[in-house]
């Protein structure tokens, strides 16, 4: 606190100060015999609503930004997935504020490490929402995350945006705040064993999932599938979330000798079991579902990759013939030029232009209800070729799945058959 300084007149100060001040106070009586004393003129108050006051903005939207939110795996047997979905939507985000943002406000993306354990994931949610409060969650991976979070985001009324997951309850189009961007699991593993069966004529199926929310919605759409065939799995084994144990799964299913095997997991363990699968001799066709992970999972196989299958839900990332494409490789490589395209950072590109496409659409006056009406209600998302279709009860954006393998050199090939592939 600062101090004032006391000033030091001598005597004669003092005197002439008093003498001053007995004149003061005579006048002061004079005023009060004869005319009252004049009042000083009362200063007006402004009216509260003199002045204009600023439109309140929803959470999130500021003057110059925009703040969004993603709690995601950035670290642990799944860390590769958040890593890669969060490049690319920095780089969708880094190539709209390039054009001067979405209508002046720049996009920031803040991002937290929920290491795909649910409880985390819930609490990452709640300090994006109360304590940074951004405008929307975006790009979250996994389902049982997922599971946990949306309700603490349909509770504040913050949209939740192309989630990387493709579960069922998150196509409940009660979920008035969620907006998927990809294919569902059923879809998907309908699409496995129609492949499966109708191209290679195998009959002989069993499934291995992650024992989760994320596992039991693919392992319930993989036998969705079997029984439209009148076919059942002929082994099922599981193994726990977050963990590479893997190996008394894979001896479940070992004894049966199936001829192929559905995988509903993470790169780490399944890429481990596969690699067990080959040392053992099994010889069986292995199927993935795309929430794999595919560049981390042909990394981790290496040779013994070759003719292991992965379904799609976005368009082949090194195929710049298609818009899409041509742009997510122009983007990522202008946003960080050392990185590597793949499936998954092409999934947070489509989730960051989705978003920017939402926020567009709002104009200037930006709120949480119009972004989303913006999606749900448009009759079609048209990114550069990728189109997204929503309506009223229909909140999944695409239905596109496509077949992939891994070559004998460790590359991914986009095929429309499984017979297509030859070692």
């Amino acid at each position: 606190m600062r101090r004032t300084r006391r000033s030091r007149g001598g005597l004669r100060i003092r005197g002439a100060l008093g003498i001053l001040a007995a004149l003061g106070a005579a006048l002061s009586l004079v005023g009060c015999a004869g005319e009252p004393a004049s009042t000083p003129t009362p200063v007006p108050v402004p009216s509260p609503t003199a002045e204009p006051t600023a439109e309140p903005q929803d959470p999130g939207v500021g003057d110059d930004r925009i703040l969004i939110g993603q709690s995601a795996a950035f670290s642990g047997p799944a860390g590769e997935l958040g890593v890669n979905m969060r490049m690319g939507i920095q780089a969708a985000f880094h190539e709209a504020n390039e054009e001067g943002g979405i209508h002046g406000r720049a996009l920031e993306l803040r991002s937290l490490d929920d290491s795909y354990e649910p409880e985390l994931a819930i609490a990452n949610t709640r300090t994006l929402i109360e304590d940074e409060g951004v405008f929307m969650l975006l790009g979250a991976v996994g389902t049982p995350t997922s599971r946990s979070a949306v309700p603490v985001a349909q509770a504040a009324g913050a949209p939740y945006i192309a989630p990387f997951t493709g579960a069922g309850f998150l196509r409940n189009p009660d979920l008035s705040s969620v907006v998927n961007l990809r294919a569902s699991y059923n879809q998907e593993t309908e699409e496995m064993v129609a492949r499966l069966t109708e191209d290679l004529g195998i009959l002989r199926i069993a499934v291995l999932y992650q024992d989760d929310s994320f596992g039991r919605a693919g392992y319930a759409g993989a036998l969705a599938a079997l029984e439209r065939r009148d076919l059942e799995p002929v082994a099922v084994g599981l193994y726990p979330r977050n963990t590479t144990a893997v190996k008394v799964a894979l001896l479940d299913i070992q004894r049966v000798e199936p001829e192929a095997v559905i995988l509903v997991g993470a790169y780490g363990p399944l890429s481990s079991l596969i690699l067990w699968a080959r040392r053992l001799g099994l010889d069986t066709e292995f199927v993935n579902i795309s929430f794999v992970g595919s560049n981390a999972l042909a990394q981790e196989l290496g040779p013994d990759g070759a003719g292991v299958f992965v379904t799609q839900v976005v368009p082949f990332p090194w195929d710049r013939s298609q818009d899409i494409v041509a742009s997510y490789r122009r983007t990522l490589a202008a946003y960080d030029p050392s990185s590597t395209a793949g499936f998954v950072s092409l999934e947070g590109y489509l989730a960051g232009r989705l978003a920017i496409a939402g926020l567009q659409a709002c104009g200037p006056r930006l709120s949480r209800d119009c972004f989303l009406k913006s999606l749900r209600s448009s009759e079609s998302v048209d990114l550069d070729g990728f189109e997204l279709r929503y309506g009223e009860q229909d909140n999944q954006g695409s239905d596109q799945v496509f077949l992939t393998v891994i070559g004998s050199d460790g590359r991914y090939y986009p095929i429309e058959r499984m017979g297509d592939w030859h070692p």
